[in-house]
This record gives structure tokens, sequence and C-alpha cells, in this order.
């Protein structure tokens, strides 16, 4: 160990100031250093407030990346064909209603595919699915029958409504990669960087100032005892130490002040909350209509019962 010591006292002597920092810093891991330059007790507070800051963005974006992926809730067992993907519930619901028999009907559900495939979100996948059973009960349906079958109109209204919510689902995404996500990574890779570069610089000011110091102090030398080109050495480091504490505290501050954060969270929550209100809305109608059918066929059923 005092090999070492020896060695680095003697490099210290001709070496740029990155080498100097990283002799530095190589000392205070290994225990070599003497006593190292406080940073002041507001500054530390800061940087804790940065870290936490920091660690909050990194932790949201984490769980609300999803919303620039369009197939996040779209069930990982399901296997949909590129038919299936294919024309739109509203292009299938209209080419049906111009079907005048079964073959046409088929013709229509298996339609050539338009040029972009149909979105993969939970709520179309039900969509889909709700169409293919109603045509299917549809095309079972005895010809000649003179009423439609309940089950088959219940789950086309269905299949209309849910391609609503869809549909509803993708804009609320597109809000929130536009108005949130942006605003936060934005945070996290612009001002958060530039405090955590403003840091870095406080750090290698330090790591310069002790250096300076701990190469004047070299063989137990006290402070009376330095040169004068070593007092100069010693006060341009504290100096530019106190300029890159000063930065440093300016950068964090402004960016822990700045209300950036809450409006993306506002941006956020109003997109989920339109979204939401949206979808309750479409599902309160087309649940009216469908219940409507359930009376009516439950009606229907007593009333064969009674006869």
């Amino acid at each position: 160990m005092d090999k070492f010591k020896a060695f680095t006292n003697t490099v210290g002597s001709s070496i740029t100031p990155f080498a100097a920092r990283s002799q530095q810093w190589i000392k205070e891991q290994t225990g070599n250093a003497g006593e190292k330059t406080d940073l002041p007790h507001d500054y530390v507070e800061l940087e804790t407030r940065i870290e936490a800051l920091k660690n909050t963005h990194q932790k949201l974006l984490a769980a609300t990346a999803q919303y620039a992926s369009e197939s996040y809730d779209y069930p990982a067992n399901l296997r949909e064909s590129f038919q299936d993907l294919g024309k739109s519930i509203g292009e299938k619901v209209n080419l049906l209603s111009k079907a005048g028999s079964a073959a046409e009907a088929q013709a229509a559900i298996t339609a050539p595919p338009s040029a972009k495939p149909q979105p993969k979100t939970f709520n179309h996948a039900i969509a889909r699915a709700s169409l293919s059973g109603s045509q299917t009960i549809a095309m079972a349906t005895p010809q000649g029958s003179t009423e439609p079958d309940p089950l088959s109109q219940g789950l086309e209204k269905i299949a209309i409504a849910e391609e609503k919510v869809g549909e509803a689902r993708l804009e609320q995404d597109e809000k929130i990669q536009g108005k949130f996500l942006a605003g936060w990574s934005a945070t996290l890779n612009q001002n958060i960087k530039s405090a955590d570069k403003a840091r870095t610089a406080v750090q290698n000011a330090r790591l310069s100032l002790d250096a300076a110091k701990g190469k004047a102090a070299a063989g137990g030398r006290h402070e009376e005892s330095y040169t004068e080109d070593q007092r100069k050495s010693i006060e341009a480091a504290e100096d530019a130490f106190v300029e890159k504490v000063d930065e440093a505290t300016s950068i964090m501050r402004n960016v822990l002040d700045t209300p950036e954060p809450l409006r993306n969270l506002v941006e956020l929550l109003r997109a989920q909350q339109e979204f939401h209100q949206r979808a309750a809305d479409i599902l309160e109608e087309v649940g009216s209509n469908v219940m409507e059918l359930q009376q009516q066929q439950e009606a229907e059923y007593r009333k064969a019962r009674d006869q």
C-alpha cells in the first residue's frame, strides 16, 4: 500500500486534470485519500430531490409506454387470420345489409381486405368476434323465417359499438403519446439529463479540488508550508468548485420548480377521462338496445309457453 501511495504521489506532479481527477477518485475508492470536500447541505438536498424526480419519471414512463403500442390489450391467446383483420366492422355491416342471399352474405364477410389491416385492440377483437357470431347465427336461421334472430341482431349491435370503443381507445392513445409521453420523456431526457450533467461537473470540480489539496499536502506537509503555486492551484480549484455548485444548484431548482410534469399528468388524465366517458356513452346506448331485444324475446318466449 505504501508503494501505491508513493506511485500516485509521484505521477501526480505531471498529469492532466482528467488524470488527476481519476487518480483522486481511485484514492477515494481504495481509502487512500485525505479528507473529502463537503458539498453544501442545500445542494445535497437538491440532488436527492432530482434523483426522486428521475426515478418517478422512469417508472411512470415504463408503465405508460404501452400507449405507444396499438396491441397492448390485444388477447395473447387470440388467433385472427388476415381475412379476419380485413375490412372494418362498419364496412362489413354495410355489405351485409346489401346481401340478398346467404351466398352474398358470406361473400360480404370474406370480401377482400382493405389496404390497411384493422386495429389489433381488445375492443376491435370483440367486435370482430361478435359480428362473426352474428353472421354465423343468421346464416343458420331457416330460410323463409319472417323475423331475424334476436341474438344475431344483438351481436351485430355489439360489434358496431365495440368497434367505436376501440377507435376511441386509439384516439386516447394518440393524445397520450403527443401530450403526455412526449413531454414526460423530454423532462427526463433533456431537463433531468441537464441537471445530471451539471452534477457531474460538480463532482469533477470537487475531485480536482481535493486532488490539488492532496498534491500540496503530499509528504505530510501542512498548509503553512505550501508553495505559492500550490496555493494558487487550490484557490483556482476552489473557485471552479463553487462556480459549478452554483450553476448546478440553479439548474436543479429550475428543473424541480417547473410545472411541466403536472401539465403532462393533467393531459394524461384528460385523455383517459375522455375515453372512458366516450366508452361509457357508447356502451350505455348499445346496452339499452340489446336489452330491448332481450325483453322482446323474453315476452315472446313466455307467450309461446302460455299457449
